[in-house]
């Protein structure tokens, strides 16, 4: 069987996940890597205004506070925002932040953008994906299920959770909403002789 059909790391856990996103780790796993986990826990606040400089600009900066620590390991970052009508939506601070995102959201057809960043040495990979997403339009009493439930995450909403019904269809890469996109990021990945499983 050809090397492609396997994932490959370095030994001793040489790649870390600068994140602590469960939605991430899940994938990065079920992709095959092995991997440390340390959160960044950066200032993500940006005076950049478009959405894949803000993305690729928040990644890098969380690949790099780790990779400065880390000097022998891979450091892989991501950042994820959600775009409606040009306007940024980042996560909720509160309930009733969540609760106007949703209504915002309600029948939309949106963006959203998932950065990554990925540092190694001198080495240096920072690249963006875009997928447009359309949102069922819920009644009010479907909505109310929504609100303050996915407060970590950007938009309020988890395209993963089949339960909560509100993604009607995606145009892109599935894996971009969800935080991490897997075509994009397996080809950067080979450059660092890691491959991923499907």
């Amino acid at each position: 069987m050809s090397k492609k059909q396997y994932s490959y790391t370095l030994s001793n856990k040489k790649i870390i996940l600068a994140s602590c996103s469960p939605r991430r780790i899940l994938l990065l796993r079920q992709w095959g890597l092995s991997f440390s986990i340390i959160p960044s826990n950066i200032n993500e606040n940006s005076h950049l205004k478009k959405p894949s400089s803000i993305v690729k600009n928040l990644a890098f900066r969380k690949a790099s506070f780790i990779a400065k620590q880390h000097k022998d390991k891979i450091v892989l970052a991501a950042d994820t925002i959600v775009v409606l009508n040009g306007k940024i939506i980042g996560k909720p601070k509160d309930k009733k932040e969540s609760t106007k995102i949703i209504k915002e959201l309600n029948g939309s057809i949106h963006k959203v953008y998932t950065g990554v960043a990925i540092i190694y040495n001198n080495k240096k990979n920072v690249f963006y994906d875009v997928a447009s997403v359309k949102m069922k339009n819920l009644p009010q009493r479907n909505l109310e299920q929504l609100f303050g439930k996915h407060m970590d995450k950007a938009g309020s909403y988890a395209v993963q959770d089949r339960k909560d019904n509100f993604v009607e269809k995606i145009y892109g890469d599935y894996y971009t909403v969800v935080g991490l996109p897997y075509l994009k990021l397996a080809k950067e990945l080979k450059k660092f002789d890691i491959y991923l499983k499907r």
